[in-house]
């Protein structure tokens, strides 16, 4: 029996308990994600769900809690200066890394800590 991978379904990210409202204001209120309905047998472990496109985040909650320093997901995105200014405006800090070639990027945190990488490639010449 052959198989493959064809997508990723959903990248799971954790947090505090009680901290589903700062999710969703960096979530859906900061990076523009829409909120999307948990099912019903998981709505007791708390946290939430978002999306955008075809991009799915779940933020569970975990005790004890540690953000993830290293390990991360990357979002390929469109227009990162136009993001860029949009963090500034609401005064997310971001990093930017020129190590990755063909590619813009920058990482930020979530509000937990947890480390989140933004890339846009550059065109090819």
């Amino acid at each position: 029996m052959s198989f493959r991978f064809n997508d990723i379904d959903h990248i799971q990210l954790a947090a505090p308990k009680g901290k589903e409202k700062e999710a969703r204001e960096f979530f859906c209120g900061i990076l523009r994600m829409e909120e999307i309905e948990k099912p019903v047998a998981l709505k007791t472990n708390g946290g939430a769900w978002f999306k955008s496109g075809n991009v799915q985040i779940h933020v569970g909650i975990e005790e004890p809690f540690s953000p993830s320093k290293k390990a991360h997901p990357a979002f390929k995105i469109e227009n990162l200066e136009g993001l860029k200014q949009h963090l500034t405006k609401h005064k997310i800090l971001f990093i930017e890394d020129h190590l990755l070639p063909g590619a813009n990027r920058i990482h930020i945190h979530d509000p937990f800590g947890n480390r989140i990488e933004l890339l846009e490639w550059k065109p090819s010449s």
